[in-house]
């Protein structure tokens, strides 16, 4: 069974990374041990006080086994990140349900790892990387963009981790909108700038994973390469942020169902619950009406937090930029894009 409930945390510290950035750690009672213990790679998904349920998803930026600490750059306008970036207080009391995700490393099996980021994309990846590390069989590059070197977050311990595995780990930054003394490390991570940068840096060819976290544009771009070099797409693992420059939702014309609704059934910690959900309505905001308690947080097909699998019949999803083809192909869907187009459909949320 999966436990999704919020539980209130106390911060045990904020940590200033830069101007609109900070970390946030969490104090996590003996008796939540297990339920909020995390993989590298994983997130958290918090949700802010008061009359609205507003939620947010926030990647882990700690090794595994350390207290849960997220990374939260602050959005122009955004109702989560502001709060936490300028209000949030030590000894504050948040809600936060367990982590949750997929964009996880194996650890024991060690191998050459490759992580490109950019901006806040760096939170799940220093997770992955300072875990990843402790095995002494692994290898680590990271390659990490930003606009300029006063935006970078972690900068200091990014370089601690060098410091500490300098045989092991390589680090290149990044900058856009500043000049670095070698023109290669100036500009944006995009597929010109990666056709150029990795067969310089990394052979391509011995790299067992590839970890790609950022904006969409980025993301799609380092895929592209990538597969244009031959990697097998089951190397290449990805998580992307929401950004503006996500392409829009394309027109719904696929196949509706034969009445005004679908009978949904949805099965969340064991108890299943039926609804009529409306024709063009999608799983999540029609089901949550009967279960309030479903699990969502960025409603933009980005974060995975609303991810379910199909039991019995057939949806179309309309956007999916967080589950990779073989968790598609085993049936899971992103609910907050999801529409039914069967007259009957079952999606549990306990896998």
């Amino acid at each position: 069974m999966v436990v999704r409930d919020f539980h209130p945390l106390r911060v045990a510290g904020i940590e200033r990374l830069c101007d609109d950035a900070v970390a946030v750690t969490f104090d996590v009672p003996g008796e939540l041990a297990s339920l909020y213990a995390f993989r590298a790679g994983q997130s958290l998904t918090v949700r802010r006080p008061g009359g609205v349920d507003e939620r947010r998803s926030y990647s882990i930026c700690a090794a595994e086994g350390s207290r849960p600490r997220i990374g939260v750059r602050e959005v122009p306008g955004g109702m989560v990140s502001g709060w936490l970036v300028r209000e949030l207080q030590v000894g504050d009391a948040v809600e936060v349900a367990p982590p949750s995700g997929s964009f996880t490393p194996d650890l024991a099996a060690g191998g050459r790892h490759v992580m490109i980021a950019a901006g806040s994309g760096i939170t799940p990846v220093l997770s992955i990387a300072a875990s990843l590390l402790r095995n002494p069989k692994a290898q680590v590059s990271i390659l990490y963009g930003n606009r300029r070197a006063a935006t970078v977050m972690f900068a200091e311990e990014l370089s601690d981790l060098k410091d500490s595995h300098p045989s092991r780990l390589e680090l290149v930054h990044l900058l856009s909108r500043e000049a670095r003394e070698v023109d290669l490390l100036s500009g944006r991570i995009d597929a010109e700038k990666l056709r150029q940068l990795l067969p310089v840096l990394i052979d391509v060819g011995g790299v067992d994973h590839w970890w790609l976290c950022g904006p969409f544009g980025m993301v799609t771009d380092a895929v592209e390469v990538l597969s244009e070099a031959g990697v097998a797409p089951e190397r290449i693992h990805r998580e992307l942020f929401w950004v503006d420059e996500a392409p829009p939702e394309p027109r719904r014309d696929e196949p509706r169902p034969a009445g005004p609704a679908s009978e949904v059934t949805v099965v969340l910690d064991g108890r299943s619950t039926t609804v009529a959900v409306a024709e063009g309505d999608t799983v999540l905001e029609g089901a949550q009406r009967a279960r309030p308690d479903l699990p969502f947080a960025c409603k933009g097909g980005v974060c995975g937090t609303c991810r379910g699998r199909v039991v019995e019949g057939e949806v179309a999803m309309r956007r999916n930029f967080a589950l990779e083809p073989g968790e598609v192909a085993a049936g899971f869907v992103l609910t907050c894009q999801s529409t039914p187009v069967t007259p009957k459909l079952v999606v549990t949320f306990d896998d």
